[in-house]
């Protein structure tokens, strides 16, 4: 903005100086040229916004989801089997492990805290939290076939897991297709010759206020760009990316008030924003 600013200064203080007429077609070709600027900026921030609201739905299905795996496992699989915690336990750590996954980090930490049993296993794969529901589909099998549950309880546990498979694969598919890059690369040339060539199109009419007029302009075209790229990956840590720690905390409060456990305290936000 500050430089686009300077750069209409110039402008003005060059036309005024020497004293150089740039023509009286005035404003219509930068009306043309707008109109088209401004479908690609409604383009790429609703697509922005797009991704970044139905990845706020699936990480709300998940809340949603460990809930309803919770109150299922300890319907359904007996408390005499020793099975129920560790089972919720693999299912926050889940959680955390596919938060790192979606922001490139290492949450193994965190999901150390909640699983120890085949953790190192878990860890070594590629794909850490797809081999937590592989984990927890061997625990549900084995209480199967020991006649701890019968195959219609397990079924029912099964497709709980079934469900997390479905919203870690929605989550990988918008964090692995970004926009097309054409899209962005003709945002960017297009709204840096409009603000370029703005300047000579107000000159004549707006004299000095050209500079605050291409500081305006180049503020909001550029900061709804800066703000759609920020919500194209909604899964990273800017202060308008989805606040995947405090998300991973609610599952975790559910998960141990389920157990009838003293649960932790949620986060608190960082002038008001959340992690």
């Amino acid at each position: 903005i500050i430089g686009f600013a300077l750069y209409a200064s110039v402008i003005v203080a060059a036309a005024k100086h020497f004293d150089f007429q740039l023509g009286s077609y005035g404003l219509a070709p930068f009306t043309l040229l707008g109109v088209t600027l401004s479908i690609y900026l409604v383009f790429r921030n609703n697509a922005a916004y797009d991704r970044w609201w139905e990845a706020r739905k699936l990480w709300g299905q998940l809340v949603f989801d460990i809930r309803n795996f919770s109150r299922a496992a300890i319907a359904l699989v007996p408390a005499d089997s020793g099975q129920v915690r560790p089972l919720l336990m693999q299912a926050v750590a889940f959680c955390h492990l596919l938060r790192g996954l979606l922001r490139n980090i290492d949450a193994s930490p965190e999901a150390r805290k909640f699983i120890e049993a085949d953790i190192d296993r878990v860890l070594a794969s590629s794909n850490k939290p797809d081999a937590v529901i592989r984990t927890m589909a061997h625990r549900i099998g084995a209480l199967r076939n020991a006649g701890s549950i019968d195959p219609m309880d397990f079924r029912i546990l099964d497709e709980r897991l079934s469900s997390l498979a479905a919203l870690q694969a929605g989550c990988e598919r918008i964090a692995g297709t970004p926009l097309p890059f054409a899209y962005t690369l003709l945002l960017h040339r297009s709204a840096y010759l409009f603000c370029l060539l703005l300047p000579f199109g107000l000159v004549d009419s707006a004299g000095w206020y050209t500079v605050l007029f291409t500081a305006f302009v180049t503020y909001s075209f550029f900061g709804l760009d800066a703000l759609s790229e920020e919500l194209e990956d909604p899964f990273g840590v800017a202060p308008n990316d989805l606040p995947l720690d405090a998300l991973c905390r609610v599952c975790e409060i559910s998960v141990f008030e389920a157990l009838g456990e003293v649960p932790p305290k949620l986060l608190t936000a960082d002038h008001y924003i959340f992690t």
